[in-house]
């Protein structure tokens, strides 16, 4: 929408209104709601509370980066797009009223809780933790078990072991994903929290309500006394002007890094090459899944059994301009071409032979023994292919390390979900 349609959106009643925001329906648009931040800032369930001018823009635009990561990483949230400074669009939720904390480094409550713990401790895994949304009692924690009792049901679905199993590792991949983005500005990512809610139209479990620079902690280069989340506001002495400006310039240095996490910090790409173009449709879907991973894909016909001078000469064209790159080789029946590469580059080269029903046991074979000094790998399926040169992309691009973490995310929720399908089928 251009930005004078998308300011003149209908907005209808105010559905909810919590310490930092408000939730409006919009009329127009059936299942979509407006979330609007305001200028307050709390700690303690509200027992401090003060106006903070403009940081419902700032909330808003940190909220409105992390989730365009996670989304364009794969992960499943509310958030359709930012609609003016302080809003943005979401789908309509019905909330699952519990905070799940993910800690990588043991501060805070957790220390009081766990006394003996020293502060800095890392998990490894990460460490889950789940409060229960309830104001007058400070946020009990709670066990899975007292989850599954309470039996919730939200937007016609029942919270069960399947939906906790699932709001569980969610809860992990997000973490990890935010933790790689931040370590690219050498910040830690200490723990944050997460809500979910129940999409009223799909009933699909999704990440919901915001994820701001008062859901997590953290520290740059890993040390607490630079810490700019909102803990700053919560151990201040007594709130004056000046101290408002310093919580202020943190949470606007936060706004301002957080747009870096959706900058690639290197580029990657591969080079399919191919011994024919009879193996046009074959390197097409490498090419493909590629593209899925945010990876330039380049495809070349060259043979080295016929044409090894050339073969060479396209070699040396990519590694002579500085960008880092996977070679694909796709050459049938005998392929010469993975093994001459691989003898004459440092890059990495994968085999990715097509296999015809005729020959292709045999055909196999010479990508697979190669002469010693090689170090070729060989992957049958042009999706695999691309999703190991991605792997590898993905030591040094978190781009591209955060859509292979949220894909797995998304294959273990699809089983989990077909899972409980067929059981109810079955029942």
């Amino acid at each position: 929408l251009p930005p004078a349609a998308s300011s003149k959106l209908n907005i209808g009643q105010k559905l909810n209104e919590g310490k930092t925001k408000q939730i409006f329906e919009l009329p127009d648009q059936p299942g979509l709601v407006l979330v609007q931040s305001k200028d307050q800032i709390t700690a303690g369930n509200a027992a401090r509370k003060d106006q903070m001018e403009g940081k419902a823009a700032i909330a808003n635009k940190t909220t409105s980066c992390v989730f365009k990561l996670l989304q364009e990483s794969g992960i499943k949230t509310a958030f359709v797009k930012q609609h003016s400074d302080t809003a943005f669009v979401a789908a309509h939720c019905e909330m699952i009223p519990i905070e799940w904390v993910c800690r990588r480094v043991a501060t805070g409550s957790f220390l009081k809780r766990n006394p003996g713990v020293k502060e800095g401790f890392r998990f490894s895994p990460l460490k889950m933790e789940m409060f229960f949304k309830d104001d007058a009692n400070n946020d009990p924690q709670w066990s899975e078990e007292q989850l599954l009792e309470a039996k919730f049901s939200l937007a016609g679905l029942t919270i069960g072991q399947c939906e906790v199993d699932i709001m569980n590792r969610s809860t992990v991949a997000i973490f990890e994903i935010l933790e790689k983005a931040w370590a690219t500005q050498n910040c830690t990512l200490v723990d944050m929290k997460i809500e979910f809610g129940v999409n009223v139209k799909t009933q699909e479990i999704v990440l919901a309500d915001v994820i701001d620079n008062d859901s997590w902690r953290l520290w740059p280069a890993g040390d607490r006394s630079q810490q700019k989340d909102k803990q700053v506001y919560r151990d201040l002495k007594e709130v004056t002007p000046e101290a408002m400006q310093m919580v202020k310039r943190n949470f606007e240095w936060v706004s301002e890094r957080v747009k870096l996490l959706l900058e690639p910090q290197a580029s990657s790409r591969v080079v399919v090459l191919m011994g024919s173009t009879s193996d046009m449709a074959h390197c097409e879907k490498i090419r493909k899944a590629c593209t899925s991973y945010g990876i330039s894909c380049v495809l070349r016909v060259t043979s080295a059994h016929k044409g090894p001078d050339e073969t060479l000469r396209i070699k040396a064209e990519y590694e002579g301009d500085g960008v880092p790159t996977v070679f694909v080789a796709v050459a049938g029946r005998s392929n010469g071409l993975g093994p001459v590469m691989s003898g004459n580059t440092a890059y990495p080269v994968i085999n990715c032979p097509p296999l015809t029903p005729d020959w292709g046991s045999q055909d196999v074979w010479s990508s697979l023994r190669m002469p010693s000094g090689l170090g070729c790998s060989t992957i049958i399926s042009p999706e695999a292919a691309a999703q190991f040169a991605a792997q590898i992309f993905g030591l040094t691009n978190h781009l591209v390390w955060c859509k292979l973490r949220a894909s797995m995310l998304n294959t273990w929720v699809a089983l989990k979900l077909a899972d409980k399908k067929l059981q109810a089928c079955s029942l």
